[in-house]
């Protein structure tokens, strides 16, 4: 009998490592994600009697909600997830017929290169326009809609992440199907959240790079235009609309269309290149994204926020210092990785010949877009004062993922470069933050 390993085994060996504390880790994260996105709308909304409503009556409302299923009920709403359901086949045929450029992807354990389409950002123009369209026709209570169905639209978006990552599970089990290195560990509840397949497409349409950049962050735009609506509403006119929320609307849109802008770098990111498509991937983008992220927004349409002008200079200026750092270190490693040095930054070369930046944003800390990243976040929410720790709740845990990332990057540099990752760090020890961690 021969001992010549299959094909499928050479390319996807047995995943041997877990992340995330393994399948019980995953197991409370596929429960605890939807229910922190929940419990951040039942616990700082206009209905909940504050933001958050006083501890101690929180167990009492939780055991009487869970326990009564009117309310479980009531987290559905068929015409919510009609109007979700449409706006994602829009997002789709949006991707179909807008012209765009198709570039390659970087090289696959197969030797292929994958093929994607750029035109997000001419469908987050798009969308744009006839939202603008919309309101300016029929007013600003019309665009309302998101803010009163909230629940409705978070469930919806919730059931579309379960059947996408329940699809692409069964279908990774199909014939010469690339697998994840990290999502085939044999473990149903493990590789079902993190993610089995590495890019589940469906003939040209790859799934997990379409939903990291259409539906979940165009709607988070869509979103807070919608809390700003019914801020508009309440106050009597989009003239009497406040800094603070015309401030989180401005950050968060240009965050997203400078992402959006810049679609072709999301395909040398970790998700892409690396982590397979699954429930972890799904319910971030479809659910906790423009959900989760539009928190600010949202919390300033019921409860708005005054300051003059001073102080909405003043936050403007934070969260242009975090995005010049976040743009800027970019940049820099992007004209290096391109064979391009203009600012003459000094780098050493490893034995495996791989060139690692030193001075620069890159000598400053071995993650420094993480750190505009994380200035921006604070930017975002100052808008909302300082009444509740829950507006922040953005910036904690974007710390955490960003924590998680930084050592999950490192992890992979110390197995790829040796010894060379350890005179690297003596080089540039500070981790995102320069002089702090």
């Amino acid at each position: 009998m021969s001992s010549k390993p299959r094909q499928d085994d050479t390319l996807n060996p047995r995943t041997t490592t877990y992340e995330f504390l393994g399948p019980p880790g995953a197991f409370l994260i596929i429960l605890g994600v939807p229910a922190t996105a929940y419990a951040l709308y039942f616990g700082c909304s206009a209905t909940s009697g504050g933001c958050p409503p006083s501890l101690d009556i929180i167990p009492a409302r939780i055991q009487a909600a869970v326990t009564d299923k009117a309310w479980w009920v009531s987290l559905w709403d068929t015409q919510a997830s009609l109007m979700y359901f449409a706006w994602y086949m829009y997002c789709v045929v949006a991707w179909a017929v807008l012209p765009g450029d198709w570039i390659e992807g970087v090289q696959l354990r197969t030797g292929e290169k994958k093929q994607y389409k750029i035109n997000a950002f001419s469908t987050f123009l798009l969308t744009l326009g006839i939202t603008t369209g919309y309101i300016m026709r029929f007013g600003p209570e019309s665009f309302t809609f998101i803010y009163h169905k909230w629940v409705g639209f978070m469930t919806a978006a919730l059931m579309m992440s379960v059947v996408q990552a329940l699809a692409v599970y069964a279908a990774s089990f199909r014939k010469g199907a690339l697998l994840a290195l990290g999502g085939n560990s044999g473990n149903p509840i493990y590789d079902f959240y993190i993610g089995r397949e590495l890019n589940p497409s469906i003939g040209l349409f790859d799934i997990k790079s379409f939903n990291e950049l259409r539906p979940g962050l165009i709607l988070w735009v869509l979103v807070n235009i919608s809390m700003l609506c019914e801020q508009a509403v309440r106050r009597g006119g989009l003239q009497n609309v406040t800094y603070s929320m015309w401030l989180v609307l401005a950050f968060q849109s240009f965050y997203v269309a400078d992402g959006l802008y810049n679609e072709p770098a999301v395909f040398t990111t970790m998700d892409i290149t690396t982590d397979g498509f699954g429930f972890m991937l799904a319910v971030g983008d479809l659910l906790w994204v423009p959900f989760v992220y539009s928190l600010q927004a949202r919390y300033l349409a019921f409860n708005p926020v005054e300051f003059g002008p001073l102080v909405a200079l003043s936050i403007f200026a934070v969260n242009a210092l975090g995005y010049y750092i976040f743009r800027d270190a970019n940049g820099e490693k992007n004209d290096f990785r391109n064979g391009r040095n203009p600012k003459n930054l000094q780098y050493f070369t490893t034995a495996r010949g791989s060139k690692l930046l030193t001075s620069g944003w890159w000598g400053r800390s071995r993650h420094p877009n993480y750190f505009g990243d994380l200035v921006m976040a604070v930017a975002w929410s100052l808008p909302t004062g300082f009444e509740t720790p829950i507006t922040y709740f953005y910036v904690i845990y974007f710390a955490v993922l960003l924590i998680h990332r930084q050592r999950r990057d490192d992890e992979m540099c110390e197995k790829k470069y040796g010894k060379d990752w350890e005179k690297y760090k003596k080089l540039v020890p500070y981790r995102i933050i320069p002089y702090v961690y």
